[in-house]
């Protein structure tokens, strides 16, 4: 930022495993947003290395990046980014055409995926029809009706209230599990953590430390 340096990251090193749920929390400004886009492939390191399935993302061109992104992950986010001219059924099967799935196919999947997350008569809703959980829903069935290998939620619960943050997170830590997939959650929410194997905490684009849900556990009680 002008002269001005920043480092959103700092020496970050990190392994995740296959099936694992890995929750981020820090305060705001702690990196934790910045390691997930650089784990998604959004954004890439000035330096060092990101590794997902043996692909290294930084150094993946622009277009090589979104096939992966396409072939292997999903996304959920705070502010649901669904597209308000489109129905529920539209929003979720617009994800498979670039899969080049038939419309068929692609109405068959979303209208399945869209009944597993409890909105089956909603599909023709549009995102103004609908209240802030049902729209967190229809995201969730767009993150994961392609199948990805890895689910990232970017405080996929912090424009919902308590009762339906921990609806929200039943349903995508309990799809995750039911499809062997990978989740990473960035939050500032505690009780948010409580779903996770790992608890990754960030300060100053610095991990501060690592927490399994044993000591997490230990720690809060």
């Amino acid at each position: 930022m002008g002269d001005e340096k920043i480092k959103a990251l700092d020496d970050v090193s990190l392994s995740i495993e296959k099936r694992e749920f890995i929750c981020l929390i820090g305060t705001s400004g702690s990196g934790k947003s910045t390691l997930l886009n650089m784990m998604a492939g959004l954004e890439k390191p000035t330096k060092g290395e990101i590794i997902v399935n043996n692909h290294h993302l930084e150094k993946m061109n622009e277009r090589q990046l979104t096939k992966f992104r396409q072939l292997n992950v999903g996304f959920v986010f705070q502010s649901y980014n669904l597209i308000p001219t489109l129905t529920a059924l539209e929003n979720v099967s617009l994800v498979l055409t670039f899969k080049g799935i038939s419309k068929s196919s692609r109405e068959r999947a979303a209208a399945k995926m869209l009944k597993n997350v409890g909105l089956g008569d909603r599909l023709h809703h549009k995102p103004s029809e609908m209240s802030g959980g049902q729209q967190q829903r229809v995201s969730i069935a767009r993150a994961f009706v392609g199948n990805p290998r890895i689910v990232f939620a970017d405080e996929p619960t912090g424009n919902l209230d308590t009762k339906t943050t921990f609806e929200v997170m039943d349903l995508i830590t309990g799809m995750a599990k039911d499809f062997n997939q990978t989740l990473v959650i960035v939050t500032h929410d505690v009780e948010i953590s409580d779903y996770a194997n790992r608890i990754v905490h960030l300060r100053d684009g610095n991990i501060e430390k690592i927490e399994t849900q044993e000591t997490h556990k230990e720690e809060t009680e």
